[in-house]
């Protein structure tokens, strides 16, 4: 389906995309966990949050170069990791990692990515950092083999996605009974030798996308995985830095640093996970607190608006991620699509730093943000269960 005009908003692209999806795989892209609360909390939190503007400053020149993992970008807006890009467009990942490219950042590629982890870095120029997302199975030779073939590649970080020891029950795929169509494959589970073979690769040399994604996380994620035997193991084998994926609270935040991880990504995969979980841009501000700028905090959810990104980075992000518009992207008109997602929010972004008086990154701080005075407040020892209290210890 051709369209004479590119949507002007993240939300178009969203209406878009969904007419041209084929609907079991809108329904997997699209769902969240039982009643879908902390998915729609993800979007709608973010609206709680007003700006404080500046007026009168020379904004004449506006940057959004940055540094992540000591190393320079030119925005704070990556991609963050989805499974299986190729449901929403033939060229997938490969199309994403382009997209990813031209915007001068960070792409996050999922274990369950239907196009080689070779393959999609191999798009790349080296203007992006492309961050390996993993998953730790009870078969550990089969994340180390992952872990490896990523460093090798050239990836600069691992994202090991903690908020997932089983599947959380998606009651639209549910109705679906979706099943990833049998003509793709994960490719990350493949021999690289074969998969990344010039000529191609035979169908029968391989289990199917459903066989495998059934093998692997469906049966076999490690639900004993635990602080204490999960980041030393992958510094074990591993020189690449480890970024935790999930981290929703201050305490899990002081355990990523005294277990020496990089950074975490405050998230709720989605609301794909646990319902009834913080929006992240609630959790963010224990999150950055408790960090102490020991390690680097990121965020992922429910961003739509490049005035969410400001947010996100006033309240003390170093980096955005987003996945949901780069698939919506992808679906209505591959890399182009993707690419045009990224832009929107990126120009979103620069727009919102021009009106509130802000030149670059490092101006974007809590001063330029009001908070709702009405967050969640979680009842503590001691406080017997009494808001007046809690409040005036806050």
């Amino acid at each position: 389906m051709e369209f004479n005009n590119d949507p002007v908003c993240i939300k178009d692209l969203e209406k878009l995309a969904m007419r041209v999806m084929p609907g079991d795989a809108w329904g997997y892209y699209g769902s969240g966990a039982n009643g879908e609360q902390t998915k729609r909390d993800n979007e709608d939190s973010f609206s709680e949050y007003r700006l404080h503007p500046r007026m009168l400053r020379d904004v004449s020149q506006i940057t959004t170069e940055t540094t992540i993992l000591g190393q320079k970008v030119k925005t704070p807006l990556g991609v963050a990791p989805c499974a299986m890009h190729k449901l929403a467009h033939p060229e997938g990942e490969a199309a994403t990692s382009r997209a990813a490219n031209k915007n001068g950042s960070i792409m996050i590629l999922s274990t369950y990515s239907t196009t080689s982890l070779e393959k999609v870095i191999a798009q790349g120029n080296g203007d992006t950092q492309y961050w390996m997302q993993l998953y730790v199975y009870q078969n550990r030779s089969v994340s180390e083999t992952l872990v490896r073939r990523a460093e090798k590649a050239g990836f600069k970080a691992l994202v090991l996605t903690v908020d997932a020891p089983v599947l959380g029950r998606r009651l639209v795929d549910a109705r679906n009974k979706f099943n990833p169509p049998p003509h793709l494959r994960l490719e990350n589970f493949m021999d690289p030798e074969v998969v990344n073979d010039p000529a191609g690769y035979s169908s029968n040399l391989t289990y199917s996308t459903s066989e495998t994604f059934g093998a692997t996380f469906g049966a076999n994620g490690d639900q004993t995985l635990s602080w204490a035997n999960s980041i030393s193991w992958l510094k074990s084998i591993t020189t690449m830095p480890i970024i935790v994926k999930g981290i929703l609270t201050a305490e899990d935040t002081r355990l990523a640093i005294e277990h020496g991880c990089a950074g975490v990504i405050v998230s709720n995969h989605g609301g794909r996970q646990l319902d009834g979980a913080l929006a992240t841009i609630d959790a963010l501000p224990q999150v950055v607190e408790a960090a102490e700028d020991k390690i680097e905090v990121y965020l992922d959810g429910g961003v739509r608006r490049g005035s969410d990104i400001f947010k996100a980075l006033a309240l003390g992000a170093r980096a955005v991620f987003v996945a949901r518009p780069v698939l919506w992207g992808l679906a209505y008109k591959g890399e182009h699509g993707a690419y045009h997602a990224l832009d929107l929010l990126q120009k979103e972004l620069e727009l919102t730093m021009t009106l509130t008086g802000t030149t670059k990154v490092s101006e974007i701080d809590e001063s330029y943000v009001y908070r709702p005075v009405n967050r969640w407040i979680r009842y503590a020892p001691g406080m017997n269960g009494n808001p007046k209290k809690l409040l005036a210890k806050l």
